[in-house]
């Protein structure tokens, strides 16, 4: 049987949740078997900067971190459930991504 998973990415968890469970309610509405929303580990990003911009002065930093969280959804293929899932509205700042597999 095929499927199709799709790999979702955002910096903002919220607006990954919400994707999350549109698909999942399409998924209820027509009949399809999904597998999902898996959590994939968060990939962190880490910057330290020095605050004083000029070099003089004492040396105090700051440190930045940004969490890029990542979710996995396998959803059995359907035309109907797949063309509903091309149409969900996608936030600015998610990335998407739908693969076939056999």
């Amino acid at each position: 049987m095929q499927k199709a998973r799709i790999n979702l990415a955002s910096a903002e968890i919220d607006k990954l949740n919400e994707i999350c469970g549109s698909i999942r309610d399409i998924a209820e509405k027509t009949g399809t078997n999904i597998s999902g929303p898996i959590p994939l580990p968060s990939k962190k990003i880490k910057i330290t900067t020095r605050k004083c911009p000029c070099g003089n002065g004492k040396a105090s930093f700051d440190n930045f971190e940004m969490r890029i969280h990542k979710r996995l959804i396998d959803l059995g293929v359907d035309e109907r459930a797949l063309r509903l899932v091309m149409r969900v509205p996608i936030p600015e700042g998610v990335q998407i991504a739908i693969e076939i597999l056999e």
